[in-house]
């Protein structure tokens, strides 16, 4: 196929021109045949494989993108040898864009593009061409594949798909240092001419920053640049393309720099000298006041840290630094007196807590300020001689006694005098009063130690000149009632201003006095044996007393002298703060009497001493032995419920029948027993079971049964199975073989048992222990005998077994094995 085009645009161009116009003058070129067509034989020669010249004369179209002609853009021309030119060959054309965007004359074999063709959308197309007989269809060349290619053109100008930028360089940086690369992108075909060929340049942003042409990026062209005086440029970058030449396409984007802070600047106390009042009164660890240096940088480079350099601030303030406002909080840590220092002089130094050692040249990264604190004089709050207090008053004394003191004083320069009052909020009732003037503190009614041992109260005072100016103002004194035992109205009046009161707690012990007459500690219910005899020690008694220790621990006792002699019981004063209760007479009955009361008088050893009668109950009651009580909890129960002796005896007699009813019901249900054999038809083989547990490895005096059945085969078995058997020095000759009717019929099985106790009771050989062996026989039933083989277990079977040699070779070995047992047997 031959191609002839038309579009000669460049110098590439017109060498393909003039390629195609040689071309063209010549309309049969011979195609070489590919070498790949050989194949190499056994012995060394090539066979050529020939096939039929292709006759088509073909090479790549180039059509221009973005044309806009009136007319169809020429592409390129068809032709194959075998076209004569007389019109009896027609082209096809089939592949992407056949005859929509890419017509053919089917003649001639003339190309042409039907539309404008964008390159960046689709760079190639590839498209098939066949030639046929146009009177017999049959083709006359093989279908050939070609590529069309859309050339490019500078249609597209260069774009920052990622722009605007934001950028950050620190201040103070070099010059030249780096702050953003920046790419632009071009959509025209970087292979071809100068089309993609980017430049970039900075329109907006000198003297401060510059770009590299080829590179995109941004550096600082400014030394020392400061955040301080100036944070915020805008950058803005152009790319252009056909290497930067004239009539080149262009696009440009802004970036947006920012300075960084960094610690160039030290801090600086706007003024050098300050003043500051702080009041006396004034609480230690709160703020008294506050300073401030100022730093122009940022976030941590403008911490600051402040400190008291000088040893007379540093004793009597701290200050701390507050990290939101970057304030120095002055605190005071000692209390304040303005009668002894009034002024106080601070020396507060401020300083960066982080430093950059670049700027070291600018010098030390601090500041310092003196302050003069001023002591205010206030009216303060009367002082305690004494935190707390510790009183003691004893019990019983009369309303009025007094209890204790507390004094307090002013502090202030004036030394105003001070008045007494208690605490108003206490609630409950009122024991005290205290002195208005003098501070003395008295009792307003009688203390009792048992019901309350100690009482807190708090003591308030207040200037006596303060208090009489707030009552100008309030309505004088504010006056709380408060309603006693002994109906006596007590008024406290209260300032209005807590901050000039002082309290003080104070603690009043009771004293203890012996008011307490000692009582018998009856805890538990005294039992009497009725089995008691005289001396006989029934209960030790102790006595209890609400007066403390030194008062109600030694105790003495006595039966009452003014009674006459008790005839049952007598008392022995063990001299240790016990007693005992002893039996005077032998035997109590509880029938004849079950209560007794004694009555027992108690001394304690107070001063001076008291006494008190205490009546003790004794109750008689059965007792086991060593005096366990046995029925004492049950008779009081039945007779709190009302119940007599013989109700009692009816219903334990009900109780013993049922129990009788269930034992027997229990009884007789296992007293059943199964059938041992389930159907008389099935002659088939049966396990009888027999619900009889044995007694284990360790049952050494299991019963045999066969010496019941059968005495006489029985005498054979008579070495005792508990203990080992010896060797016996006499053998009885065998007996003759007889029935076990024979044998039951001439031995009495009375005198069996009663041998078989003798010889076990003259046995030596066993351990000395006592062994229960119990007999029982069964009479003989039937006279035709018993089918159980128990009757015969010393004998062996008289069964003839001859007749299985008669059933064939398969039971001779079963008749060999029973003739050998019948023969060891006879032997």
């Amino acid at each position: 196929m031959r191609i002839s085009t038309t579009s000669c645009l460049c110098p590439f161009l017109v060498c393909l021109c003039f390629i195609q116009r040689c071309y063209g003058a010549s309309h049969h070129i011979p195609t070489k045949v590919p070498s790949k067509n050989q194949t190499k034989l056994a012995n060394g020669e090539t066979e050529v494989h020939h096939r039929p010249k292709r006759g088509w004369i073909w090479n790549q179209f180039f059509v221009l993108e973005e044309h806009m002609g009136p007319d169809a853009q020429y592409v390129g021309k068809l032709h194959s040898n075998s076209d004569k030119g007389d019109g009896s060959v027609r082209y096809i054309l089939s592949g992407e864009g056949a005859g929509t965007i890419f017509i053919i004359n089917e003649e001639t074999g003339d190309i042409h593009a039907t539309k404008s063709l964008d390159r960046e959308r689709k760079t190639h197309y590839v498209l098939h061409a066949q030639a046929l007989d146009r009177n017999t269809e049959e083709a006359l060349e093989p279908k050939s594949e070609f590529i069309i290619k859309v050339q490019d053109i500078n249609d597209n100008a260069p774009k920052f798909p990622d722009g605007p930028f934001v950028a950050t360089v620190p201040e103070m940086s070099e010059v030249g240092t780096s702050v953003l690369q920046v790419t632009a992108t071009d959509a025209d075909d970087p292979t071809y001419g100068n089309s993609a060929r980017i430049v970039y340049s900075i329109l907006q942003g000198q003297p401060y920053f510059s770009v590299d042409p080829k590179t995109g990026i941004i550096r600082t062209a400014l030394a020392n640049m400061d955040r301080e005086a100036r944070e915020h440029y805008t950058v803005v970058i152009q790319a252009k393309d056909m290497a930067g030449q004239v009539g080149g396409l262009s696009g440009s984007t802004t970036i947006n720099i920012t300075l960084t802070d960094v610690n160039d600047n030290p801090p600086t106390f706007p003024q050098k000298n300050y003043q500051l009042y702080v009041p006396e009164s004034a609480q230690v660890g709160k703020p008294v006041g506050k300073i401030k240096a100022n730093d122009e940088d940022l976030g941590v480079n403008a911490d600051i840290k402040y400190s008291i350099i000088n040893s007379e601030g540093a004793n009597m303030f701290s200050i701390s630094t507050d990290r939101d406002t970057r304030e120095g909080i002055i605190s005071l840590k000692k209390p304040l007196n303005y009668e002894r220092k009034k002024t106080y002089t601070l020396h507060i130094e401020g300083t960066n807590t982080h430093v950059d050692p670049r700027f070291s040249y600018l010098g030390s990264f601090k500041d310092t300020a003196t302050l003069k604190i001023t002591v205010g004089d206030v009216d303060e709050a009367p002082i305690f001689s004494m935190d707390y207090y510790i009183m003691d008053v004893y019990e019983n004394v009369p309303s009025g006694t007094e209890v204790g003191m507390v004094t307090a004083r002013d502090p202030d320069s004036r030394n105003s005098p001070v008045r007494y009052f208690l605490d108003s909020k206490e609630e409950g009732v009122r024991y005290f009063r205290i002195e208005e003037n003098s501070g003395l503190i008295r009792t307003t009614q009688p203390l009792d130690r048992e019901a309350m041992p100690w009482h807190n109260i708090t003591v308030m005072a207040s200037e006596v000149g303060s208090f009489k100016n707030r009552r100008v103002q309030c309505l004088a004194v504010k006056a709380h009632i408060w309603l006693s035992s002994s109906l006596s109205l007590v008024v406290s009046p209260v300032t209005d201003s807590p901050s000039l009161l002082s309290h003080v707690p104070v603690t009043v012990q009771v004293l203890d006095v012996n008011d307490n007459p000692p009582e018998i500690a009856t805890d538990e219910e005294v039992i009497v044996c009725e089995s008691s005899r005289p001396g006989q020690l029934i209960q030790t008694v102790t006595a209890v007393d609400k007066d403390d220790f030194a008062n109600g621990q030694r105790f003495s006792f006595a039966l009452p002298s003014q009674l006459p002699v008790n005839p049952n019981f007598t008392l022995k004063d063990n001299e240790d703060s016990t007693a005992s209760i002893l039996a005077r007479r032998r035997r109590f009955n509880h029938l004849t009497q079950e209560l007794y009361e004694l009555p027992i008088v108690v001394w304690d050893g107070g001063e001076p001493s008291l006494s008190g009668t205490s009546t003790l109950t004794l109750r008689v009651c059965p007792c086991q032995s060593y005096g366990k009580v046995r029925m004492c909890q049950g008779e009081a129960f039945l007779s709190s419920a009302g119940l007599s002796t013989g109700a009692l005896i009816a219903i334990l007699l009900c109780i013993v029948i049922l129990l009788a009813i269930v034992v027997l019901f229990i009884t007789l249900r296992r007293s059943k027993k199964e059938p041992l054999i389930i159907s008389e038809e099935d002659i088939r083989e049966n396990v009888v079971t027999y619900d009889d547990e044995g007694g284990g490895e360790a049952d050494t005096e299991a019963f045999d049964i066969i010496a019941l059945r059968n005495p006489a085969a029985a005498e054979e078995l008579k070495f005792r199975r508990d203990v080992r058997p010896e060797t016996r020095k006499h053998v009885d000759p065998p007996r003759s073989r007889r029935s076990p009717s024979v044998e039951l019929d001439e031995v009495d099985v009375h005198e069996f048992i009663k041998q078989r106790l003798v010889e076990a009771d003259m046995d030596t050989s066993v351990p000395p222990y006592d062994s229960l062996q119990t007999y029982a026989y069964e009479g003989q039933g039937s006279p035709t005998g018993s089918i159980s083989p128990l009757d015969s277990p010393g004998t062996q079977s008289e069964q003839d077994y001859n007749y299985l040699d008669d059933w064939g070779p398969e039971f001779q070995k079963l008749a060999e094995l029973y003739g050998e047992a019948e023969s060891d047997v006879t032997t």
